[in-house]
């Protein structure tokens, strides 16, 4: 059976570090909005804040027709996005049928760290209070959301 590893944490908390961290992950669909916002970005010249607002529905939609795609091949997959509401994880579990689902849980870095990981990313900025609404309004993931295993990754 395939496998979704569905990341969850805030910006900086490690996930697309960890990703890179994997060995097993290097045969996996990567499955991120980011990725498409920082190519299209660099394609124009821009930062990531630059393009973010008129790009991120594109990005949003290139990202679902690969994870489309990997799930058509039977690629298991990594979602690597915020994730950080059981409404966002039931939507992105919703498109992949018939996948075991693991939730790969990030810890919100202390307040110096944090601040210390996002300061380390040029033009990628979050406002504070976006950042403070995340942390606030985070859920951690059930079994009874439709996930086989959680880890807690960080």
């Amino acid at each position: 059976m395939n496998k979704v590893y569905i990341l969850i944490g805030v910006p900086g908390s490690g996930k697309s570090t960890w990703t890179a961290n994997q060995d097993w992950a290097k045969d996996c669909a990567i499955v991120s909005s980011d990725r498409f916002i920082d190519e299209h970005a660099a394609k124009e010249g821009k930062t990531y804040n630059e393009v973010f607002d008129d790009y991120i529905k594109i990005a949003t939609k290139l990202m679902e027709n690969h994870a489309a795609i990997a799930h058509a091949n039977g690629k298991d997959i990594i979602w690597d996005q915020t994730n950080t509401s059981a409404k966002s994880r039931k939507r992105k579990l919703a498109m992949l049928p018939g996948y075991e689902a693991i939730a790969v849980v990030f810890n919100t870095p202390n307040e110096t760290d944090l601040a210390t990981r996002l300061a380390s990313r040029p033009g990628k900025h979050i406002p504070d209070h976006v950042m403070s609404s995340m942390i606030n309004s985070f859920e951690m993931p059930s079994i009874e959301e439709g996930f086989k295993e959680i880890w807690i990754a960080g």
